[in-house]
């Protein structure tokens, strides 16, 4: 394996990324801020939900995967005689150290303590000697492996409340499942009757198979699937699309039950309070790095479509 060190400006940094993986058979392409670490360092992208300031970095630090060297030297050389490519710079070609690539991959998740005794632990780790519940899960193509701290504050939230809102055969929906995590989280606490949904086919793949791997029973589908009222409704998504969905969402949930909503940052608290008012009056119950949990009862029953 050989790898091509290319330092490209904004304008042109996509174009070079197209070209090496379309027309220059490079394996992988990847970059990342050249002034990184240092004053000139900007930052790139915006915060969810909202448009990145600028289409690239000043100056990127491009890195290529080649077969080998004659490819990679090859890659270079038609890359820069390329007129819109005159101020691209190849700074090196190098063989990489043979890895592990899977260890090496797998080194970065750690195990994620929600609880004392209530931790995600992925299926190359042991358990903590004092985990009497846990999640087996790995990272995949889904949402949701227990590092975000809005997936953390969920399964905190289900942790705490599960003898009033979730033990005892209680309805649960999953709303926005991606990994299934949240769904497996209140199945291990106790919930017998449970439905996740997502609007992406991979999803809900993702959860069936993660709920087979821990042992839960649960209902995987498309979000037309969840039908009738859940004690507890759980959604971890974005302040946009739970704004869009208030209507949906809070109709699903029974009279005296619970609706937890995450994906919200700290400063959209007052949009999602707006949006969910005439049914259910949120309140932040959590908050972790930016990050809020908001939570509601209902009080009044609403009619269900």
């Amino acid at each position: 394996m050989v790898e091509l060190l290319l330092l490209a400006p904004e304008g042109c940094v996509e174009q070079v990324s197209d070209a090496l993986i379309d027309e220059l058979d490079a394996l992988s392409v990847s970059m990342e801020d050249a002034d990184a670490d240092s004053v000139d360092e900007r930052a790139l992208f915006g915060e969810p939900g909202m448009p990145a300031p600028r289409a690239g970095w000043r100056r990127s630090t491009v890195r290529a995967l080649f077969e080998n060297e004659a490819v990679a030297v090859e890659a270079a050389t038609l890359l820069v005689a390329q007129e819109w490519a005159r101020q691209v710079q190849v700074q090196s070609i190098a063989p990489l150290q043979d890895q592990d690539w899977v260890r090496l991959t797998q080194s970065q998740f750690a195990s994620v303590p929600i609880t004392p005794t209530f931790w995600v632990v992925p299926s190359w780790h042991e358990a903590p000697a004092a985990a009497t519940k846990v999640i087996r899960l790995d990272p995949g193509l889904a949402f949701g492996t227990g590092t975000h701290p809005t997936t953390r504050m969920c399964l905190h939230w289900i942790a705490l409340h599960a003898a009033r809102n979730v033990a005892g055969g209680s309805r649960v929906l999953d709303y926005g499942c991606g990994s299934g995590i949240l769904a497996i989280g209140a199945a291990l606490f106790g919930a017998a009757d449970i439905d996740a949904v997502d609007i992406d086919p991979s999803a809900i793949e993702s959860t069936r198979g993660n709920a087979q791997h821990n042992q839960v029973a649960l209902n995987a589908g498309l979000p037309d699937m969840a039908v009738g009222t859940y004690s507890l409704v759980l959604a971890n998504i974005l302040a946009a699309p739970l704004k869009l969905l208030a209507p949906i969402l809070c109709a699903r949930v029974a009279h005296g039950g619970d609706l937890v909503l995450a994906g919200i940052l700290e400063r959209q608290a007052d949009e999602l309070r707006s949006a969910f008012a005439p049914w259910i009056n949120l309140s932040v119950t959590d908050t972790e790095e930016g990050w809020i949990l908001m939570t509601g009862q209902r009080d009044v029953a609403v009619p269900v479509s």
